[in-house]
């Protein structure tokens, strides 16, 4: 990535574009009443480059320079000393032979390398051993490779596993910044950056985690983003659900059954009917069933990685289509005041009956009273208003059927008209 041309600041000036500015400021002196100040150029370098510490205003009667590296003239970490009457440079402890000191007191660096970012400090000594001090700075970047990633488990597995992603190669003076799915990560408990964001932590995985990874490295200079690292996290199976939810089925259809179990990788599905094996396979079909089909279903599923099975049983009831049932009466005609038994007769077993009076449901009343089962519906005492049409209806939870209609008479004395038998 190249510097923006928005920054003229940061540009990379050639070594001999540094050494013509030092020699021209060599004959150029500035006004003596301005503090003694240094300029770096360029103010952020790239490694392998060169940089120059351009001194200003220099005081008068000038005898020597020292370049100390630090903020603090310790003679231990001196660069060099230049003699200005002899224009002799005296090499010190902290020179590296790649720095240059100019008559005007500027210090050049060639081939400059990350180790000399820092402070810098100049001391200005006059004739008669009077000094001034002026610091500058140093800040050399390299132009950023694209960074890799490598994990130390590529397939971890849910609860069990953690993952340490690394972003490598580790450079100084660099930011580094993850990527999940293209976005910023998530905030989690059970993730850590370590190691100055070098190294991305994820505890006790999850599926959550599962997804594209990238990491970013950037310095003032340069940005660079690797390719994209899936973590695949490996997982379930999960509690299996047996499709159609439905547990009551009609004979003489066919039986279609599936089951679903989340997983990575996907589940092995086993079917058991009553605790005998089946069939391996998602889906079953069994046609044409009847009665001998109703018990017990298991889904069994198997992760062959996680070693993790779970199940799920379905109670399955196979009912017969209901046939027309029928009401009875000893007698469709009865005397007001008499009592009255309708019978619901029906062939079939395990159903539930209700009664029908002129359309709608049967209300029932203090005068009439129902059998166990519902198949025979007494009137006692009948009453004018229960003449009508009765019928009953059967049903399982597959099908219903309703009887043909009976038509109950009531017959009753004019002259006994009361409010009581209305």
């Amino acid at each position: 990535m190249k510097p923006s041309s928005g920054l003229p600041s940061r540009r990379c000036i050639p070594w001999w574009g540094l050494l013509l500015t030092a020699s021209l400021l060599t004959i150029w002196s500035p006004p003596t009443s301005a503090h003694l100040t240094v300029e770096t150029v360029p103010f952020i370098a790239t490694e392998g480059s060169s940089v120059l510490l351009l001194v200003h205003n220099l005081p008068e009667n000038l005898r020597l320079y020292r370049w100390y590296k630090g903020e603090n003239p310790v003679s231990s970490h001196r660069i060099a000393a230049y003699v200005i009457s002899t224009q002799a440079t005296k090499p010190g402890s902290a020179y590296s032979g790649r720095e240059t000191i100019y008559p005007n007191g500027s210090l050049l660096f060639q081939n400059a390398t990350q180790e000399d970012t820092g402070f810098y400090t100049l001391l200005a000594v006059n004739t008669i051993h009077q000094t001034e001090q002026a610091i500058g700075q140093v800040q050399v970047y390299r132009i950023l490779p694209k960074p890799v990633i490598t994990s130390n488990n590529s397939n971890p597995v849910e609860g069990k596993d953690s993952v340490s992603l690394f972003c490598t190669p580790e450079s100084q003076h660099t930011t580094y910044q993850w990527w999940k799915n293209g976005q910023n990560l998530p905030d989690s408990d059970r993730l850590m950056l370590l190691k100055n964001n070098k190294t991305l932590a994820l505890l006790h995985v999850t599926r959550n985690d599962t997804g594209s990874y990238e990491c970013e490295t950037w310095n003032p200079l340069s940005a660079s983003r690797s390719d994209p690292v899936t973590l695949n996290v490996l997982y379930g199976p999960d509690v299996p659900i047996i499709l159609p939810m439905d547990s009551y089925f009609h004979s003489g259809r066919n039986l279609s059954l599936s089951c679903h179990a989340d997983s990575n990788p996907p589940a092995v599905v086993t079917w058991l009917f009553n605790g005998r094996i089946l069939k391996s396979a998602e889906e079953i079909v069994i046609p044409k069933i009847t009665i001998s089909n109703t018990g017990y279903y298991t889904c069994l599923v198997h992760n062959s990685v996680t070693h993790l099975s779970r199940t799920t049983v379905k109670n399955i009831t196979v009912f017969d289509q209901v046939t027309k049932p029928a009401v009875s009466t000893t007698s469709t005609t009865v005397t007001e005041d008499a009592s009255v038994v309708l019978t619901c007769l029906s062939r079939d077993t395990g159903t539930s009956i209700q009664w029908i009076f002129n359309d709608q449901i049967l209300k029932l009343t203090k005068r009439m009273k129902l059998s166990e089962k519902d198949s025979t519906l007494t009137i006692d005492p009948v009453k004018r208003k229960d003449a009508g049409s009765y019928q009953c209806e059967v049903s399982n939870p597959v099908s219903s059927s309703r009887s043909s209609s009976l038509w109950l008479d009531v017959k009753h004395d004019a002259l006994m008209d009361s409010p009581d038998n209305q």
